[in-house]
């Protein structure tokens, strides 16, 4: 028994075409229930190490088996036990690891303008090259800037705008890293305490890419999860609503310690400046959570008329949404003051970066 088995190495870029084509596919976490209950690969099992052998049985044999662990040596060993009962299986290469930097890609045109959005799937996080002609910008770019850069070779653009739509919690803005790479403007809400130079955004402003497509900044504070929470408008097609509109809830308001003058404000921010817009505008958030299905070649993004009707909370009055929100609010993403320390510019980025940002986001209310 076992002597046709097999164990193979499995990048994270070959797991997300697996998880998107295969639906005979068995993402087997061999962690400690503990690290899984955490964070964990969308539709991964846990059965952890030191139970697998008992637990054999609950592996399917004809499944296609992918161990998981933190780094990949658990997975490996998982594999094994797995071989010795004939069961063949690839490892994750790097495991968690390495899953928390694994990005794709999608594209579309949206009023004159291609929308690029890279998806972090490991972190939920989503950022979006928009270019027109020969320019493009940068909302929300992670520290992994070769992406960007990437993307911009790839459709021979410039890059001279980079936005972040509020300060960052669950993961180091790559803002003004991208900017020393391309000698692009940085540009943030004056609301938020970044230490570090930028130049304003202002209502109203227009980023030009190309003659008569332009990015606009439809709303420099739109506040509740932070008070420079931003909003971009792209035409009439499509709005980037940073951490105050997601496809499933909204963003938390509790980070800053003031959860419920936050609450209050992201209420009105929803109402008086997101809600208003026309139920065909695309809404493209910058995070998604784990009740989000993603798909290889889909926008992770929604009609602003399917959130309506899909969201009850949005429906709320203002004295039920505070409660609401408050309620629901729970654990905070990992590391997160250190984080926003770094984000601000009053501390460095240290060689422990991978680690610090390991771990779900946890932006919206569950």
């Amino acid at each position: 028994m076992g002597n046709d088995a097999t164990t193979e190495l499995l990048s994270s870029d070959e797991l997300v075409q697996l998880l998107d084509s295969d639906t005979d596919v068995f993402v087997l976490d061999v962690r400690d229930s503990d690290e899984y209950v955490d964070w964990q690969i969308p539709r991964a099992i846990n059965i952890p190490l030191d139970e697998l052998s008992q637990r054999v049985g609950e592996v399917p044999s004809t499944a296609h088996i992918v161990t998981v662990c933190a780094k990949g040596l658990r997975a490996a060993q998982g594999s094994e036990i797995l071989k010795a009962h004939g069961r063949s299986s690839r490892v994750l290469q790097g495991g968690m690891n390495a899953w928390a930097s694994t990005y794709d890609v999608v594209e579309g045109l949206f009023s004159d303008a291609t929308v690029v959005q890279l998806r972090r799937r490991g972190k939920g996080c989503l950022s979006y090259v928009i270019g027109a002609g020969e320019r493009a910008l940068v909302i929300d770019p992670s520290l992994d800037v070769a992406h960007y850069l990437d993307v911009a070779r790839t459709h021979a653009w410039q890059i001279t705008d980079v936005l972040d739509t509020h300060l960052h919690a669950d993961h180091l803005s790559g803002a003004r890293a991208l900017v020393e790479e391309t000698g692009a403007t940085l540009r943030l809400s004056p609301s938020d305490p970044f230490t570090y130079d930028f130049v304003p955004l202002v209502d109203g402003l227009t980023i030009e890419l190309a003659p008569g497509v332009g990015l606009t900044v439809a709303a420099v504070s739109v506040p509740g999860h932070t008070e420079g929470s931003t909003l971009y408008q792209l035409a009439d097609r499509a709005i980037f609503t940073g951490d105050t509109l997601f496809l499933e809830s909204v963003g938390r308001p509790d980070l800053a310690d003031q959860a419920e003058a936050f609450a209050h404000h992201l209420y009105k921010s929803l109402h008086e400046r997101v809600l208003p817009m026309s139920d065909s505008v695309m809404v493209f958030p910058a995070h998604y959570g784990p009740g989000v299905e993603v798909h290889v070649g889909t926008f992770v993004a929604k009609p602003l008329g399917e959130l309506r009707a899909t969201l009850p909370v949005l429906a709320l009055e203002e004295a039920e949404f505070v409660a609401w929100a408050l309620a629901n609010v729970k654990d905070r993403p990992p590391n997160y003051k250190k984080i926003v320390l770094i984000n601000e510019g009053r501390e460095s980025i240290t060689a422990d970066v991978a680690e610090i940002e390991l771990g779900p986001n946890r932006c919206a209310i569950a």
